[in-house]
């Protein structure tokens, strides 16, 4: 590499080291804040899956979990304010323009996480198998038109 060389190759290393994820600096960061409970919803649902898909259902553990799942799952919704259309955002616009869509497809996940916490205190395999693949069709729903990838 020539002498020449090595401060365009620094350069670049630093460029895009100052290309890291848009900073929430909005009062109170509703974008982060809602982002963080959809994590925190993910840690405790993706282990039920994790259990089911491997046939390892451990009862208790699996009614643990899907409470925890039902304790977290209001937490992201008051975050979709109306001025909360802004990077680091992952929403579509469509979230904001069709809201009525929008509420009915978390109403419906609420209603999946209801069943999945029924199914769990039952104890029924078959069934929490049913209400989890519930819950998982209701993410996707509403990622599909709600989430930009």
């Amino acid at each position: 590499m020539s002498h020449r060389a090595i401060p365009l190759v620094c350069s670049l290393f630093l460029l895009l080291a100052a290309c890291g994820e848009v900073e929430d600096t909005r009062p109170g960061q509703p974008v982060k804040t809602r982002q963080q409970a959809f994590k925190d919803i993910i840690k405790v649902f993706e282990p039920m899956g994790v259990m089911l898909r491997e046939k390892r259902y451990e009862p208790e553990k699996f009614l643990r979990l899907a409470s925890a799942l039902h304790e977290k799952r209001d937490a992201p919704w008051a975050h979709f304010g109306p001025d909360t259309n802004y990077p680091p955002t992952k929403s579509t616009p469509l979230v904001w323009e069709d809201s009525a869509r929008f509420n009915q497809e978390k109403d419906t996940f609420l209603a999946a996480t209801d069943a999945l916490l029924a199914a769990a205190k039952t104890q029924d395999e078959a069934k929490i198998q049913v209400a989890y693949d519930a819950v998982h069709a209701s993410c996707q729903d509403c990622h599909k038109p709600f989430k930009t990838r």
